[in-house]
């Protein structure tokens, strides 16, 4: 299958990267090149772009879809959590912007091999990295009923976890559960009926927080952003996109806090916590797709983009 993904809030997240012709930048979450492409348009033959995703199928469509700007790109595999390091190799220590748009593409949703979705009858992998062992079949099977309760409700957001965890556990007593379909039938029959008519999809939650759990995806993101935001040169911006309030508010947070890290009580006249702060935010309410955008794009519904700018 070809590997297709329709980049969300493009001209917005371009906009606020406030390009300059001759800067280093980076896309953490390269997918299939949709927004990399157009920060290459606007790079001069001593600018540079880095793209690095976990994926080996969207670096391979990044490449093709990149070849025009061969000279002054650089692909990398790998998680942007180790984006400093891999930089560091290429011998980059001060970036001029960064992107990371979140979540899982178009393609992954897309491809019934790949396990993401709930649409298909696949096998349960929901692996970004290919490469790694460890699927969605392994956390179904092998997880406790407290550790599937608690990521299902903490990172599904399902108010329904405590008996889709249960039902799980004695489903898979009989037999493991494989495929996309087994586990949506168990899900189906943990949920009441009169709720799954109005609540669309009864597996979209459960399925959300398996591949968040499988993919570190909230780990990785507290991880790195504070190191992301140090690498940027001054005036430098990280532009990222997220699609569910945990990622949303993990952003939030940590961008206010480089904006303003004094732990200092209210009342001290002075600041003597001696935190510095790293930067402004750009974008005190995050920036959302338009009307027109949500109706050709219906993935980019809950989308939601904020901005930081480094100043030193």
């Amino acid at each position: 299958m070809e590997f297709k993904h329709k980049s969300v809030l493009l001209e917005e997240t371009i906009e606020n990267l406030n390009i300059q012709p001759d800067g280093i930048y980076v896309d953490g979450t390269l997918g299939g090149g949709g927004h990399a492409y157009e920060v290459c348009k606007r790079l001069s033959d001593k600018g540079h772009f880095y793209g690095i995703d976990q994926d080996t199928a969207a670096l391979k469509a990044a490449s093709k879809r990149l070849e025009e700007f061969s000279d002054k790109i650089t692909l990398i595999h790998d998680n942007y959590c180790n984006m400093k390091k891999a930089l560091q190799k290429e011998g980059v220590e001060k970036v001029n912007g960064i992107v990371l748009d979140l979540g899982v593409s178009s393609y992954q949703l897309d491809e019934p091999s790949r396990g993401f979705s709930y649409m298909h009858d696949a096998p349960l992998d929901m692996r970004m990295d290919t490469d790694k062992e460890i699927t969605a079949k392994d956390i179904i099977n092998n997880y406790s009923e407290k550790d599937l309760f608690r990521i299902i409700r903490d990172y599904g957001e399902d108010k329904f976890a405590k008996n889709i965890a249960k039902h799980i556990v004695n489903r898979r007593e009989k037999s493991d559960i494989t495929t996309t379909k087994e586990l949506c039938e168990v899900i189906s029959a943990a949920i009441p009926m009169k709720v799954q008519k109005n609540s669309g999809h009864p597996a979209k939650r459960t399925f959300q927080a398996l591949r968040i759990e499988l993919n570190n995806e909230l780990g990785v993101l507290k991880d790195s952003l504070d190191d992301m935001i140090d690498m940027l040169d001054d005036g430098g911006r990280i532009c990222i996109i997220t699609f569910h309030s945990l990622e949303d508010r993990i952003v939030k947070n940590i961008f206010k806090t480089a904006m303003d890290p004094c732990i200092c009580p209210d009342n001290f006249p002075v600041c003597v916590c001696g935190r510095v702060s790293k930067g402004k935010i750009i974008t005190r309410k995050p920036i959302i797709p338009s009307k027109e955008e949500q109706e050709n794009n219906s993935r980019s519904k809950s989308s939601k983009l904020r901005v930081f700018e480094r100043v030193l």
